[in-house]
C-alpha cells in the first residue's frame, strides 16, 4: 500500500470526514490519496493559516479531531497560528506538514536550508504542540499516528504535529508488518473523598458563595452535569468566555461572563464573594485582571484543573488558593453530584444583591435600544432575539467578541466559539467554515472589519462549496479595541488602527457580491431585526454588512492596574462604594489614607 494512502485510511478510520487542506509539491501524495479515498473529503482553503483554524474549529464542533495539512516550507510556517490557538484552548487537531525528501534533508550539515523549501518545523512547534515528529522510516507510520492521535485526546488536550517527508510519503509499504502503539492505561485524576469534604466544608461555611466553569467542563463531557450541579446547589454561577453557553442567558442563578471585559455584575460578584469554586477554569488575567493578588482577595478559593502547572501559577504570582485540587472536571462534577450532604447557609440576602446587580448593570444599557444608528449592544439583544435556537456562532477577537460575550443571551443549543486564548484576528471565517462541515448546517461568523480582511480570501471557500455560513461584518473602519486602548495610555492619537491612520478597507457588500455571496448594509438599530431575519432565512451563505460609529467601545473595560470590580467607565464613587462588601483597593499602603479606592484614569495620569 502506498503510505500515503494508508495515512489518509488512518484519518478516516477516526472518524474525520473532511480535511483542510493547501497543495504543495511537499504535500501532493498526500492530496491525491485524500481525493481517492470514499468517505473523507478534501477542503481546499486559499491559505494554510485558514485551514489550520478550520480544523480546530471542525474539532471543537464536532467533538472529534480535526485534520489540517500543509507542504513544507511557507505551507507548514502558515499554520503555526492555528495550531497555537488549538493548543492555548486545548483543542485535539492532528497536523500533518509534507516534508522534502529525505535525502535533501540537511542534517547536521551545518547549513540552513538544503533541499527546496527545506524548513525544520518540528523545534518551531514543539512549545505548541503534544507532540510532534518527524518519519524518518516508513515503518515508523502505525505507531507515530496511533501515538499522536492518543496524546492529543488523554488528559488536558491539545495539537499534535507529524511532518512526513515526500519521499516516505510514496514509499510502498506492507501494512501487515507495521507496528502498532500500545498506550499505558492512564485515567483521568479524579477527586478523592477527603478533597470533596473539603469543598462541601468550606460552602456550607459560604455566605456569599459563587461557582465558577470553565472550558474544561466541556473537554470533559460534563456539561449535562455541570447544570445539575447547578440547579441542586442554587450557588451563582460566573463563566469564563469558553463557557458561556453552559447555561441559558436567562438562567437566575448565571450571573454573566466575568473579568476584564466581563459584566459589572459578574465582576461585583467574583469580588465580593467570600467562597469560589472554579472548575475547568484556567483563571487567565482576563479572567483574573493584574496583579492576580488583588482577585477574589476576599473569598477563599478552591480551584479544580487537570493541569499541575496552572494550579502552581496561583502561588507564583502571589494569589495561593485555599484548595488547589488537580482531577479532572467531570469527575470532580460526578463526585459532587454524588453527595446527598452537601448544603448551603440562607444564601437569600446573596441572591437579591446578586440580582440587583445584573438589573441596575445590564449588559445591554437602555441607550443602546433607544439609538438611531446601530449600537454594537443593540445588535446583541437583535442577535439574541433572532438567532436560530441550535446556531453555533463563531467569532472573531477584538470588540465583536468582547460585545458578544458580554451581552448575547445563549438560548436552546446554542453554542458560541472563540480562539479564546491565542485571539488571532482572522479566526472567525475559517472557523465557522470548519464548523458548518462538522456539523453539516448553518453557522454564523462574527467578525469585525479589522479581523475579516484577516482571511477575507476564505469567502470563496463559502461560495465554492456553497457552505450555510452566515457572516456579520461589524465595521468600524479599523481596531476599535485597540484604539480604546490608545485613548487609555497614549492620549488617544491613533496609529495603524483607523481608516485616517494607516488602515484601508473595501466596499464590503461589493467584496461579497464579487466572490458570488448575497449581501445588504444596514445602519440604523430599526433595520436590525429585518436584517438579521433575511439573513438566517436565506437558503445559501450570506453576508450582512453592520455600519456602526468608530467611538464604540467595549463597556465596561477594565485598565491595567484595576481590580476587576473597579471598571471604565468608572461609577461615581459612591455608587462604587455601595457596591463593595469586600474592602476596596488602596490608593495607597497607608492604612491611614482616607482616600480607600484607586483614583480614576485622569487623576492616575495627573
Amino acid at each position: 500500500m502506498k503510505l500515503s494512502d494508508y495515512v489518509i485510511d488512518f484519518v478516516a478510520s477516526l472518524g474525520i470526514r473532511h480535511a483542510f487542506v493547501v497543495s504543495g509539491g511537499a504535500s501532493i501524495h498526500l492530496l491525491h490519496s485524500l481525493n481517492n479515498r470514499p468517505g473523507i473529503m478534501p477542503i481546499c482553503p486559499h491559505h494554510e493559516q485558514a485551514g489550520a483554524m478550520a480544523a480546530d474549529a471542525y474539532a471543537r464542533a464536532s467533538g472529534n479531531l480535526g485534520c489540517a495539512i500543509g507542504t513544507s516550507g511557507p505551507g507548514a510556517t502558515n499554520m503555526i497560528t492555528g495550531i497555537a490557538g488549538a493548543w492555548f484552548d486545548s483543542v485535539p487537531v492532528l497536523y500533518i506538514t509534507g516534508q522534502v525528501t529525505t535525502f535533501r534533508l540537511k542534517g547536521d550539515s551545518g547549513v540552513r536550508q538544503y533541499g527546496f523549501q527545506e524548513t525544520e518545523i518540528i523545534p518551531m512547534v514543539e512549545p505548541i504542540t503534544k507532540y510532534s515528529v518527524q518519519i524518518a522510516d516508513a515503518a515508523q507510520i502505525r505507531y507515530e499516528l496511533e501515538k499522536a492521535v492518543h496524546i492529543a485526546r488523554i488528559g488536558r488536550p491539545g495539537p499534535v504535529l507529524i511532518d512526513l517527508p515526500d519521499d516516505l510519503q510514496r514509499t510502498e509499504i506492507e501494512t501487515d508488518d507495521l507496528e502498532g502503539y500500545t498506550p499505558e492505561f492512564s485515567p483521568a485524576p479524579a477527586p478523592e473523598a477527603r478533597d470533596i469534604d473539603q469543598i462541601l466544608v468550606r460552602l456550607a461555611a459560604a455566605e456569599r458563595p459563587v461557582m465558577i466553569f470553565g472550558t474544561g467542563v466541556r473537554l470533559a463531557g460534563a456539561a449535562a452535569e455541570a447544570r445539575q450541579l447547578v440547579e441542586r446547589w442554587e450557588v451563582p454561577v460566573l463563566t469564563t468566555w469558553g463557557a458561556k453557553d453552559l447555561l441559558p442567558g436567562d438562567h437566575l442563578q448565571n450571573v454573566g461572563t466575568f473579568g476584564t471585559h466581563g459584566t459589572r455584575a459578574g465582576n461585583f460578584a467574583v469580588q465580593n464573594a467570600d467562597f469560589v469554586l472554579s472548575i475547568g477554569a484556567r483563571l487567565s488575567t482576563r479572567e483574573t485582571g493584574s496583579p492576580l493578588s488583588e482577585w477574589a482577595r476576599g473569598a477563599d478559593v478552591a480551584v479544580v484543573d487537570i493541569d499541575p502547572a496552572e494550579l502552581r501559577k496561583f502561588e507564583t504570582f502571589n494569589r495561593p488558593v485555599e484548595q488547589a485540587l488537580v482531577a479532572d472536571a467531570g469527575a470532580t462534577i460526578r463526585a459532587l453530584l454524588a453527595r446527598n450532604d452537601a448544603s448551603t447557609g440562607d444564601l437569600t440576602e446573596w441572591a437579591e444583591r446578586i440580582a440587583g446587580w445584573r438589573r441596575d448593570y445590564p449588559a445591554v444599557p437602555g441607550d443602546a435600544t433607544n439609538s438611531v444608528d446601530v449600537h454594537p449592544y443593540a445588535l446583541m439583544d437583535g442577535l439574541t432575539a433572532a438567532a436560530p435556537p441550535d446556531l453555533h456562532i463563531f467569532t472573531d477577537t477584538g470588540c465583536s467578541v468582547a460585545w458578544l460575550m458580554q451581552a448575547f443571551g445563549v438560548s436552546g443549543t446554542q453554542r458560541t466559539y472563540h480562539d479564546f486564548n491565542n485571539t488571532a484576528m482572522g479566526w472567525g471565517l475559517p472557523a465557522a467554515i470548519g464548523g458548518a462541515l462538522a456539523l453539516g448546517r448553518q453557522t454564523l461568523c462574527l467578525t469585525g472589519d479589522g479581523s475579516l480582511m484577516m482571511n477575507l480570501q476564505e469567502m470563496a471557500t463559502v461560495a465554492h462549496h456553497n457552505l450555510l455560513v452566515k457572516t456579520i461584518i461589524v465595521d468600524n473602519r479599523g481596531y476599535s479595541m485597540v484604539r480604546q486602548t490608545e485613548e487609555q495610555w497614549l492620549g488617544g492619537i491613533n496609529v495603524g488602527t483607523s481608516d485616517d491612520s494607516g488602515l484601508g478597507f473595501p466596499d464590503w457588500v461589493a467584496l461579497a457580491e464579487s466572490f458570488g455571496l448575497s449581501a445588504q448594509s444596514v445602519g440604523k438599530n430599526a433595520d436590525i431585526a429585518g436584517a438579521l431575519a433575511d439573513l438566517f432565512a436565506a437558503e445559501g451563505p450570506a453576508v450582512l454588512h453592520i455600519d456602526i460609529h468608530h467611538a464604540h467601545r467595549v463597556i465596561p473595560q477594565v485598565a491595567f492596574g484595576y481590580g476587576i470590580e473597579d471598571a471604565e467607565p468608572h461609577l461615581p464613587r459612591d455608587e462604587f462604594l455601595a457596591q463593595m462588601i469586600v474592602d476596596p483597593l488602596p490608593r495607597s499602603k497607608d492604612p491611614t489614607d482616607p482616600a480607600r479606592t484607586l483614583p480614576t484614569f485622569a487623576e492616575r495620569k495627573s
